[in-house]
């Protein structure tokens, strides 16, 4: 749905990525705005970019101008400033600006909002091009005129972001501004400063405030917002609000008006690769491509594998991937350079490309994937590879790319750090006066990482009146800031490296280890954007895989190899039977996978007797197939205790493996598209909505298309609908 625009924009919201302050997450204000049929909003929370692509992202869902903006809180006392970049330089500088605040911050373990250091010159280093305004809260007349004269160096006039917060003395405030802004050539610009979208929320920023401060509800005072005025309104109600400054209220407009930039002209420059011997980068891959077949193949290259190469090179060609892979590869090599056992995982795996050029050794011939996973010209979003080293020496790879790109230019990704219910329970707990024994008690009914919220039902059974008052607000409280963020970590390994500065496309900042930077943004926020991220990840297995390559090789010195065993994972022999037997007898103690319990308990029942075994073996021990209601069937059927039938011979070719029954996501996207007429990357949207925890629901919008599509293809309706729901 659209709303018409006023003439009123919102250009100074705090959302809750001001961390323990804003009360509402990016997406609800979005929503709110278009309701409100503002003329647009901006989320400016403190000295952070953090929020500011969910913002943009569902902006643009509801249909509501987005631009980028800031809060600029200093460390040396001077009044925050807010900040709106005015093209695409101006956004570069401020990344500039909020990088230099972060990076000259100590690493260290404390909130974000203590872990930016930035002085008032800062801005003046860093702010041409960019619309400021300055916050006066209480600040004195004399501080005031203070920043205004040194802030005169910039093209665009100073403004005055005023507020009406229902204060006894609101009327002659805004008088006295509008005097100072008379006397030093500011203009003044209309915002209510909103910490929520509704009312409603100022209960919750009451709770994060006390959070914040640790403080109880009780011992709050002051710290706490005198009302619940601090959300968006309506423009109607802020030109009734500054009726005595209506050019305060006309000023959103000209301000929103001049801010021409948008996330949408973040054009990511990928670091151009060394072409090596060849005159481009895609020539490049193609050359490694192919010696790399030969060498995997040295009895020929099968054909299965010269047509997926082909598929596979075409369709980086023409997405213009080539440097991405050549830079996994590079950092692969270095790391097989320093005898560093890694390899590729996930749905690289599905590359024939990444198995010629050593990223992974996984054989795509020998299984049956679908490379569409990886990579879809339809879905035009980045690979993903997953490169996991030995756990002991990753570090030695992480500082080879930030020497390699520079720390500038090379970045991990940030992981957004959000309440789960047992972490809100005991700080609501708190919040509330709770005694540290009651907490325990409370956050004791939560299983592990669950974000449900403790229920009536939870409180009445440790010994809590769910009729009590405040059981009914700590309950009511926990379930709100469930999902709000914390703060920023980093990402177990996702690397951003750009040819140009990275730190003019995001914000850099300290992480808690030494020797490492991290971006603002995190894995969701970067694929929004196209930007490319390499995952280097840490295994211990292969630490342990490693130390036994070195065992062999000092306990038979004389033999390259034993039993095929040469270093690699490529020259482990596999489909030894007397593994398998082990495997049978659920040994499988320490050995990784199918170790658990669970594996345990299932290896005798399924017996496994080859590799692809193996993999089914993993795939099924999940709730996924289990309430699918495909582990016994599939059970059944290889034990010869139920008759295997296949739907279509075309279905057989998609489910033979597996014996009719679709176990794999690969299985899902082929049935997809070759009974119901999606497109591969139709498919792929599929697998992606099977494979999402964050968005509940998405899968229900492709069951009539499955159904509808498998019917005009002949299949039963009844059928269809079945299929449908194991997926």
């Amino acid at each position: 749905m659209t709303y018409p625009a006023a003439d009123f924009a919102e250009l100074a919201i705090q959302s809750n990525f001001s961390f323990l302050k804003g009360a509402s997450h990016p997406e609800e204000i979005a929503v709110r705005a278009a309701m409100l049929g503002l003329r647009g909003f901006s989320i400016c929370d403190e000295n952070s970019l953090a929020g500011s692509v969910r913002g943009y992202v569902a902006a643009k869902e509801a249909g509501v101008a987005y631009r980028v903006g800031c809060r600029l809180v200093f460390a040396d006392g001077t009044p925050d400033i807010l900040i709106w970049p005015k093209d695409r330089a101006a956004y570069g500088r401020l990344c500039r600006l909020l990088s230099t605040g972060r990076l000259r911050a100590p690493q260290s373990r404390e909130e974000t909002r203590k872990t930016c250091h930035l002085t008032l010159d800062d801005v003046l280093d860093w702010g041409e091009g960019s619309i400021l305004a300055l916050v006066p809260d209480d600040h004195p007349v004399a501080v005031l005129e203070d920043v205004l004269s040194r802030l005169t160096v910039f093209e665009e006039p100073l403004r005055f972001a005023i507020n009406a917060p229902y204060g006894s003395g609101d009327v002659r405030r805004l008088h006295r501004l509008k005097d100072l802004a008379v006397k030093s050539g500011a203009l003044l610009l209309a915002s209510n400063l909103p910490l929520y979208h509704t009312r409603e929320r100022k209960a919750v920023q009451d709770v994060v405030t006390c959070i914040r401060e640790h403080v109880t509800l009780c011992d709050a005072g002051r710290l706490l917002q005198k009302n619940a005025e601090r959300h968006l309104k309506a423009p109607d109600d802020m030109k009734r609000l500054f009726k005595i400054a209506p050019e305060a209220f006309v000023e959103t407009r000209r301000v929103m008006d001049k801010l021409t930039f948008n996330l949408e002209e973040l054009r990511y420059n990928y670091p151009k690769e060394c072409a090596g011997q060849s005159a481009s980068p895609q020539a490049e891959l193609e050359r490694l491509a192919y010696e790399g077949a030969r060498t995997r193949y040295p009895k020929g290259i099968p054909d299965k594998v010269t047509n997926g190469l082909k598929h596979e090179l075409a369709l980086i060609d023409r997405l213009d991937y080539a440097p991405y892979f050549l830079t996994v590869h590079h950092i692969v090599s270095y790391a097989r350079s320093k005898g560093i056992l890694c390899q590729g995982r996930g749905s690289a795996a599905n590359s024939v490309m990444c198995y010629c050029i050593g990223i992974t050794d996984v054989d795509p011939s020998k299984v049956d994937l679908l490379f569409e996973r990886f990579i879809s010209e339809e879905r035009r979003e980045p690979p993903d590879i997953d490169v996991d080293f030995e756990h002991e020496r990753r570090e030695e790879v992480i500082q080879y790319i930030y020497r390699t790109y520079g720390r500038h230019r090379a970045g991990l990704a940030a992981t957004v750090i959000t309440y789960r219910a047992r972490s809100a329970i005991r700080e609501v707990g708190k919040v509330f006066g709770l005694s540290e024994d009651a907490v325990s008690t409370l956050s004791a009914t939560i299983w592990g990482w669950s974000s449900a919220t403790i229920s009536e039902e939870d409180a009445k059974r440790v010994g809590y009146d769910p009729n009590d008052p405040m059981v009914k607000q700590v309950i009511a409280m926990t379930e709100e800031i469930v999902g709000f963020p914390r703060h920023l970590s980093q990402h177990v390994g996702g690397f951003v490296m750009t040819e140009d500065r990275l730190d003019e496309v995001v914000p850099l900042q300290n992480a808690t280890m030494d020797e490492r930077t991290i971006v603002e943004w995190d894995k969701d926020d970067l694929d929004q954007l196209g930007i490319l991220k390499v995952d280097v990840l840490a295994l211990g297995m292969l630490s342990c895989l490693k130390k036994a390559f070195d065992l062999l090789h000092t306990h038979y010195p004389g033999a390259r190899t034993l039993n095929g065993v040469a270093g690699t994972l490529a020259d482990v022999q596999d489909e030894d039977p007397r593994v398998y037997a082990m495997i049978s007898r659920a040994d499988t103690l320490g050995v990784f996978q199918i170790e658990s319990r669970a594996q345990m308990s299932m290896l005798p029942r399924l017996r496994p007797k080859s590799f692809y075994d193996l993999v089914i073996e993993v795939a099924i021990v999940r709730p996924g197939p289990i309430q699918g209601d495909m582990v016994h069937p599939y059970l059944r059927r290889r034990q010869g205790l139920e008759k295997v039938r296949y739907p279509s011979e075309e279905l057989h070719q998609v489910l033979n493996k597996t014996l009719g029954v679709p176990l794999f996501q690969e299985q899902a996207m082929r049935i997809a598209i070759v009974a119901a007429g999606f497109t591969p990357g139709e498919a792929d949207k599929l697998r992606r909505a099977m494979a999402t925890f964050r968005r509940v629901g998405t899968i229900g919008s492709f069951r009539q298309k499955m159904i509808d599509g498998m019917t005009k293809k002949g299949y039963d309706p009844e059928f269809a609908e079945r299929c449908f729901k194991q997926i």
